[in-house]
């Protein structure tokens, strides 16, 4: 958090995502260096959904401590399956699905079956967040992720017992398992950007906020402002970008902390135009961070 704080306004640290497969952790990440020479100052896992995922876990957990000990930061994000089905499920029938309403109720409400379905799925991640908090890794950690918009089970509902509620539910059950390496990153999607305090859960939750940029090819200046209001003076990032985000961007909106490229999608972005990107002296790359 604090060297988030000290490069906001000044610079902003290149990051890569990495994702399938988990059994190899790095290969976005590589692929920015074959591109640019450079490695990304930032590194991106996904506990993922998929039963072969699930597997293969501990290996995300074994890169993200051997990043950290390079010197990169590292953030986590959690495509988590439903509380009504098991610890693995598919997209479409399981990330994707719809809760009904008394779901939901049942959901947010102590001492339910679906709640604590929940707080159990939620232990099922403990064991790996413990091993990084034991190797001494501080995880910028992105729970619950485009939390206003409605793709997934658990965002797009507004309000105080919307999907509010369980971030502070999640929030407050990790907390109570001793783990104390959690840089809780709250984040939304730029498909809309009014009403965002109706996702916000409280003050005390979040330590920083971060924005998905998929509507559009860059952020707008409307994305920049309304993320900077809200943070309330909070680090703000790119949690998610599917195209790298040129230089004049990042000058005219300096206080982007970090952007995170989003896998595959680096695929759709020209060398040159990558390149562009990291090498611009407002972009800071792995060596530049560690120094």
């Amino acid at each position: 958090m604090e060297y988030l704080k000290s490069i906001s306004g000044t610079n902003t640290l290149s990051g890569q995502h990495n994702k399938e497969p988990l059994s190899d952790p790095t290969m976005w990440t590589q692929k920015i260096h074959d591109i640019t020479g450079d490695y990304p100052g930032l590194w991106g896992g996904d506990l993922l959904f998929a039963e072969s995922d699930v597997q293969q876990r501990q290996n995300l957990v074994d890169e993200a401590i051997n990043q950290w000990n390079n010197g990169a930061l590292v953030t986590l994000t959690w495509h988590v399956c439903p509380p009504t089905q098991g610890s693995s499920c598919g997209w479409e029938d399981g990330v994707t699905s719809e809760l009904s309403d008394e779901q939901w109720s049942q959901l947010i409400t102590d001492g339910t079956e679906l709640n604590r379905a929940w707080k159990d799925r939620l232990d099922e991640a403990v064991p790996y967040l413990r091993q990084l908090q034991d190797a001494g890794v501080k995880v910028l950690w992105r729970p619950l992720h485009e939390i206003n918009d409605g793709w997934s089970w658990w965002g797009g509902r507004p309000g105080p017992e919307g999907s509010a509620a369980l971030y502070r539910i999640t929030h407050e059950h990790l907390d109570q398992q001793g783990l104390t390496n959690l840089v809780w990153n709250w984040n939304v999607k730029d498909s809309s950007i009014t009403g965002l305090r109706d996702y916000w859960p409280t003050d005390d939750r979040v330590d920083l906020a971060s924005i998905d940029i998929w509507e559009k090819s860059t952020p707008s200046q409307a994305d920049y402002d309304a993320m900077r209001q809200v943070a309330a003076g909070r680090p703000i990032a790119l949690g998610e970008v599917g195209a790298v985000p040129a230089p004049e961007v990042l000058d005219a909106q300096p206080d982007w902390s970090y952007f995170m490229h989003w896998a595959e999608y680096l695929d759709q972005n020209g060398p040159a135009e990558v390149q562009r990107t990291y090498w611009d002296d407002l972009v800071l790359v792995l060596d530049e961070r560690q120094r």
